[in-house]
């Protein structure tokens, strides 16, 4: 007579990790879902995104004119835009990225800074970056203009590593 087949525990054991592996993946993987859709820690995540904030050139900024742009002590506040357009803007942009959160836990920052000769009011130039990293991008876009004015770098070559940084690292 053939002989039934029989479930013994130790078949048993690892369909069980298995099945309760998978519940505990599935659960992490939601509850970082809805973290990241709250704007919780994962903001410091956000990449700028190339479609939508590909970056823009003030025309005015050029190698030939960095000595009395770029490079003249206060100009970027000559051509800062006021607030309300900025934080309309971010309203709008943090939409479109579908991020959520309190509007100061993000500084519309310029993809190409003013110091490096970005279009100051261009919406193509201007995005939602979370803090902190906001102002630690800061210090880099102050860093690079340095180096510009120095002459160690070029406009073209700053500008292009500034673009990479937002576009890859935020």
């Amino acid at each position: 007579m053939p002989r039934a087949a029989v479930r013994t525990v130790d078949r048993v054991r690892p369909f069980l990790v298995e099945i309760v592996l998978l519940a505990l993946a599935l659960l992490l993987a939601i509850a970082l879902l809805e973290h990241r859709s709250e704007g919780g820690a994962s903001r410091g995540d956000v990449l700028a995104s190339w479609a939508r904030t590909p970056g823009a050139l003030n025309p005015a900024v050029t190698q030939a004119t960095i000595g009395s742009t770029i490079c003249a002590r206060g100009w970027t506040r000559t051509i800062r835009p006021p607030t309300d357009y900025t934080n309309a803007l971010k309203v709008r942009q943090l939409r479109e990225y579908g991020l959520r959160g309190s509007l100061s836990a993000y500084q519309e920052d310029h993809m190409i800074s003013l110091e490096l000769g970005g279009n100051p009011v261009d919406a193509r130039n201007l995005w939602p970056e979370p803090y902190p990293r906001a102002s630690a991008v800061d210090r880099i876009e102050n860093d690079l203009n340095r180096r510009v004015c120095s002459g160690e770098l070029t406009l073209a070559e700053a500008q292009r590593r500034e673009s990479e940084l937002k576009h890859t690292r935020g």
